[in-house]
């Protein structure tokens, strides 16, 4: 590459190369943390970039404020907002507009951003139930936890013949190319992006601690919810992710049971497409629910034929339900099969069966989401009743 990485790193924390972002949202960070500025102040700043200004007041009337009264002038939004809430979500909204959107070479700006929000919004939802940050902290952090990826992208590959694949989704697999290809990877440009644009540590924080080590108690709790979101995120939005993925870390790292998961999802799935239109960015509700609505699907087919199997006095070893995918290996019994199908399909099924649920209650039933959520729920009962009566052959 010809520059050392401590060389990239060092010229990127003084600018180089970076986008530049919108002159009113540098100066709303010195405003806004100067206590002797008032409201008159920063509307007087924010009306000189009319963009801003009108992303704000969407931003204050939109779901991320739950509020009766809608706001109808700067000063209101701000008020409800809050000064310092002001001050990085107009750095963000200024960081969302500094990037183009569509597909430029191997890049699709679009999808990243909508990966971005629901990683956002999720890291809200999680932060206002594990009470561990700020939801708007959490809200900001998750949102641009992956913009170095956009800057390392502009540095080294856009422009450049060489093929290259760039996955939104796999998150360590994707860190250690650019490792092995650059030489450092896109959390560390973000660090240094962040603090040029004089993001708060803690939202800095989050760019160094990643992947199951975030996970652990002794990181810091914005951290800790920005990498859940992003595992849950991801696990929502990729194609060949299985449904219980998006419960495997809530339950194991955060004692989150499947029905404070399922509300979470929920309540992003209502949020998006309105938070979404604050952003300028085009999100697919429809389209991402009955994805999920497909995954759920193929994981009661999947218990469906295990129950199936065993039903017929097949004897295997269902060791968990990960396996279930790759078959089971031979068991001394019925009976054994029969415990380890209780044991280890109850989870899963269980998970299914609420989130078709509470689909169920917020769908109008005579719309296609609101069939294909019934057809679910009704083969989740089903699943239900016959890993019941399974329970009581195995205890008669």
């Amino acid at each position: 590459m010809g520059l050392k990485r401590s060389d990239i790193l060092e010229r990127i924390e003084k600018g180089y190369s970076l986008p530049t972002l919108s002159p009113v949202a540098i100066k709303l960070v010195e405003l806004a943390s100067d206590d002797s500025s008032s409201v008159d102040d920063l509307i007087s700043l924010i009306e000189k970039d009319p963009s801003l200004a009108v992303n704000l007041l969407k931003m204050a009337n939109s779901a991320f404020f739950i509020s009766a009264q809608p706001v109808s002038s700067l000063g209101q939004a701000i008020m409800r907002i809050g000064f310092q809430q002001v001050r990085i979500m107009g750095l963000s909204l200024s960081l969302r507009n500094t990037f183009p959107m569509g597909k430029v070479g191997v890049l699709d700006y679009e999808n990243f951003w909508r990966i971005s929000l629901y990683r956002g919004l999720l890291a809200q939802a999680l932060a206002l139930r594990l009470k561990m940050c700020g939801p708007e902290d959490a809200f900001v952090a998750g949102l641009i936890l992956e913009v170095g990826l956009l800057i390392l992208y502009d540095l080294f590959v856009k422009g450049k013949e060489e093929e290259v694949q760039i996955d939104l989704i796999h998150f360590d697999a994707l860190r250690k190319w650019e490792e092995e290809r650059f030489g450092m990877n896109h959390r560390e440009i973000g660090e240094a992006a962040l603090c040029h644009w004089q993001f708060p540590d803690s939202i800095i924080d989050c760019q160094r601690l990643y992947s199951d080590s975030a996970l652990s108690k002794a990181t810091p709790g914005l951290a800790r919810v920005c990498e859940l979101a992003r595992a849950t995120s991801a696990a929502m939005l990729s194609r060949e992710a299985r449904f219980t993925d998006i419960f495997h870390k809530a339950r194991n790292y955060f004692d989150l049971p499947e029905n404070v998961m399922n509300d979470i999802i929920l309540t992003v799935l209502g949020q998006v497409e309105d938070i979404a239109g604050s952003l300028k960015l085009e999100v697919d509700r429809e389209r991402d629910l009955l994805e999920l609505m497909e995954k759920a699907n193929r994981t009661l087919v999947r218990i469906s034929e295990r129950i199936s199997s065993t039903r017929e006095g097949l004897s295997r070893e269902l060791p968990s339900f990960d396996t279930i995918d790759h078959g089971g290996h031979q068991g001394e019994s019925v009976e054994f099969a029969l415990q380890a199908v209780a044991h280890e399909i109850r989870n899963p099924l269980v998970a299914v069966a609420g989130f078709a649920r509470r689909l169920a209650r917020s769908l109008d039933p005579a719309s296609d989401g609101g069939k294909y959520a019934k057809i679910i729920l009704d083969e989740a009962k089903r699943l239900e009743s016959a890993l019941g009566e399974m329970e009581k052959q195995k205890s008669g």
